[in-house]
């Protein structure tokens, strides 16, 4: 029996233009590939083309057919931290820490949840100054808001004064969790948040939209003559609400990555970002003339139609909550008109959404 069925003129576009799609609990995958029996690259793919709205369903380790010599994909390199860590506010109670980014050594962007029942939520009730302890030793000290605007209904983020016997990493390391939310139900071992990419530990979450590729499909890939850019992004914390724009993350280009990426665009070359992550990352390192630069820093670059997209032609990436502003970012490559007929396929071919759930890639 089908879970949802969609009238063939219904949109999932609401009246004020946001994606405000229903999507059923049962399209929340709760379990990684590991846990189903199968392999990280059996996982469903749906293929769109924006220009001509045609939409294909199939496997992703066949995704080398929809690839052509000379294509680039644009890879995040961040592997991800077990970033999540019980601590106890100053009045006993039971909170959950999910460590965001890294400002310096002892300073961290933190974001702050209470735990309910066994999952967590937002908490409200932080204030400057206040210390939060660690049952394995140790404490944090929040020193101010990350958004200093009253009433900036936002995350929950703080920067804090780590004080630890180790280093951050390694105490993370011992002690934390990868992060999870309220469909995952079971705790499961950092190499499952780990894609084949990862070079430098530093996100707080997965950049998902790597994790189906296997060592034997890149051969796959690179033998056809596929050609890989790597970037890295660290990314944060990814519990985003309705409205709510992505906040600055590190990001680092290469030259090497720039100079392929610009001359496979003079040649006229498919550019295909592997995930959010790295369409911001190569979007920030791209000049006033288009071009890719070699560049690292902090990134606000929030990416909508409005400010348009210089680089990429193509993008690998899970399905996307209802309202989430990554959203934009989709429409803002494809069209309103064709990411609603592809999100429309998704619901009805009932994909799996989340970071263990299967992928869409978005061509011309």
């Amino acid at each position: 029996m089908s879970i949802i069925s969609l009238n063939p003129d219904q949109s999932i576009i609401s009246e004020n233009k946001a994606y405000a799609f229903d999507l059923p609990y049962q399209l929340e995958c709760a379990k990684p590939t590991e846990e189903r029996g199968l392999r990280r690259d059996e996982v469903r793919l749906m293929v769109s083309h924006y220009n001509s709205d045609q939409v294909f369903h199939t496997e992703f380790y066949k995704i080398d057919q929809f690839m052509q010599a000379g294509d680039v994909l644009i890879v995040n390199t961040s592997g991800t931290l077990k970033a999540a860590l019980e601590g106890f506010l100053e009045d006993g109670k039971k909170v959950r820490i999910h460590f965001s980014t890294k400002i310096s050594l002892d300073r961290w962007v933190v974001e702050i949840r209470e735990v309910k029942e066994g999952s967590t939520r937002r908490y409200t009730g932080s204030k400057p100054g206040e210390v939060i302890a660690f049952k394995n030793g140790g404490s944090l000290k929040l020193t101010n808001s990350y958004y200093e605007r009253k009433g900036d209904q936002h995350l929950q983020l703080w920067h804090a004064q780590i004080q630890l016997p180790v280093s951050l990493e390694e105490y993370l390391d011992h002690y934390g969790q990868p992060i999870r939310y309220q469909y995952i139900k079971e705790n499961y071992p950092q190499s499952y948040y780990q894609t084949v990419f990862a070079q430098e530990m530093g996100s707080a979450e997965m950049p998902s939209a790597g994790r189906p590729f296997t060592h034997e499909l890149i051969t796959r890939l690179v033998t056809k003559g596929v050609q890989i850019a790597p970037i890295l992004l660290h990314t944060g914390v990814a519990s985003l609400e309705v409205d709510e724009r992505p906040y600055e993350e590190f990001f680092s280009v290469s030259q090497s990555t720039a100079d392929l990426v610009n001359w496979a665009r003079e040649q006229g070359k498919r550019i295909i970002a592997i995930g959010t992550t790295a369409i911001r990352a190569i979007e920030s390192a791209t000049n006033e003339k288009g071009q890719v630069v070699a560049r690292e820093g902090w990134t606000d670059v929030f990416i909508t139609p409005e400010r348009g997209l210089a680089v990429v032609d193509g993008l690998l990436t899970g399905f996307h909550e209802p309202k989430a502003s990554h959203l934009l970012m989709l429409e803002t490559l494809t069209g309103a008109a064709h990411l609603d007929i592809s999100y429309r396929a998704a619901l009805e071919q009932q994909y799996y959404w989340h970071e263990f759930g299967d992928v869409h890639l978005i061509l011309p």
